[in-house]
């Protein structure tokens, strides 16, 4: 009864008493919340991370590319992550903790294997890389990013940081040949300082994108097996 009387506007039931809503206030909260977000649109605000812009970027041309974004894929932990299952058409994803990168794989190959924000919080991260190396198909390839110059934020842990040599060295321990993986990142002191007792800052309108490679905010290597 309770949940039929806030349907139709009346209120909700509260001891056997009908509490009144503020229809207006609420209707106006709501309004002014899709007003923000309307405007935002048309000014061209974007809404994701700061410290990922460039990451999404070369994971979005590397996908394109020779239409790799059509291949069989497989990521590993995405989370609240959306975007590359919203890209490519043949996709299936592994979640911790019934998946567990640094102890499972799968039975089957895959030409491209994701790991996007995962290798920060596996305890163990040469097993990892093992498995991802085993996970992918032969002539596919594996995509991994971590964050390096940012907080610590245990989802459930937070064990790791490389830098752009570093994150290579790992695919290379994990049965990549050297040759075989490229190795970037990306940051900025502006980002950086953004970041500093604070949440992840949306990118927004017209933040600094320049690339500083002492202050790398943002780490990923493409390693290609075979």
């Amino acid at each position: 009864m309770s949940s039929f009387c806030a349907v139709l506007g009346l209120g909700t039931l509260r001891g056997g008493v009908l509490q009144e809503v503020d229809v207006t206030t609420t209707s106006l909260a709501a309004l002014k919340n899709q007003s923000k977000r309307t405007v935002k649109r048309l000014i061209g605000y974007d809404s994701r991370n700061w410290l990922r812009i460039r990451q999404i970027e070369a994971f979005t041309t590397f996908l394109t590319a020779a239409n790799r974004k059509s291949r069989d894929v497989i990521e590993i932990s995405p989370g609240w992550n959306r975007y590359w299952k919203a890209m490519c058409p043949n996709y299936r994803s592994v979640d911790f903790p019934d998946f567990d990168i640094c102890k499972d794989r799968t039975d089957e190959q895959y030409s491209i294997v994701i790991a996007d924000q995962v290798l920060e919080h596996v305890q163990r991260p040469q097993a990892a890389a093992r498995n991802i190396h085993a996970m992918t198909r032969e002539g596919g390839w594996a995509m991994v990013a971590t964050p390096f110059l940012f907080r610590v934020h245990a989802r459930p842990h937070d064990y790791n940081r490389w830098t752009p040599a570093g994150l290579k060295q790992l695919m290379v321990d994990g049965g990549f040949a050297e040759d075989n993986v490229q190795a970037f990142g990306w940051g900025n002191k502006a980002c950086a300082r953004a970041h500093i007792g604070g949440p992840v800052r949306a990118y927004g309108l017209w933040r600094d994108l320049s690339n500083d490679e002492e202050y790398p905010m943002m780490v990923w290597a493409f390693a290609k097996k075979g």
